[in-house]
């Protein structure tokens, strides 16, 4: 993929922030933001559906995805999915975190490291650490719960796992990781605070 179908991908998946948002800013509730969820998940799957079984060879499609996702599923509906399984397991206090770090810290982690399959540098998970930590105590979450949200969110990101050669992409191990994490450490473990 180019620099510029590199940073539109980055662009793209930074306006996923507007899902959350809406139910941060009071525009939606968390009902609704889920029906949202749920709808853009469908539309992403039926997508995909005409893009690997029928063929579709939209030009947008070949700017936005990357080699190994020409044959699967691509990271924009796995994106949706990830967000719309988040949101519908756990209440906002743990989901929308979740879903800021895969809509924040993720992009930004992209721009600094690599762009495929490689393993990502040291600086740049702990740079995706550091944002996450960051999104997760401006969220409210008590210490333990954002330092292990986000570090779920980091392996999420330094890993991309190939099972029988299909990439599980980030876009739907992290906002689903970082939600499991931080909901268990809410319950399971003390509340420090920041």
């Amino acid at each position: 993929m180019t620099v510029a179908g590199e940073l539109k991908r980055r662009l793209v998946h930074v306006s996923g922030t507007g899902y959350p948002a809406l139910f941060l800013l009071g525009l939606a509730s968390y009902d609704q933001l889920r029906l949202l969820l749920v709808a853009s998940s469908v539309a992403a799957l039926a997508l995909e559906a005409v893009r690997l079984l029928v063929g579709l060879d939209w030009r947008i499609f070949d700017e936005l995805t990357r080699e190994y996702e020409q044959d699967n599923v691509a990271g924009y509906a796995l994106y949706m999915f990830g967000m719309t399984v988040a949101a519908l397991a756990f209440e906002p206090r743990v989901a929308i975190p979740a879903m800021l770090m895969l809509t924040i810290a993720d992009p930004i982690s992209g721009l600094v490291g690599s762009g495929e399959l490689g393993v990502k540098a040291a600086h740049t998970l702990l740079l995706t650490f550091g944002v996450c930590v960051l999104i997760a105590s401006l969220s409210g979450l008590p210490v333990i719960a954002a330092i292990l949200g986000a570090l779920a969110a980091t392996l999420a990101d330094g890993a991309k796992p190939v099972i029988s050669g299909y990439v599980v992409d980030d876009n739907l191990t992290i906002p689903v990781g970082a939600a499991v994490a931080i909901y268990l450490s809410l319950q399971y473990l003390p509340t420090v605070t920041f």
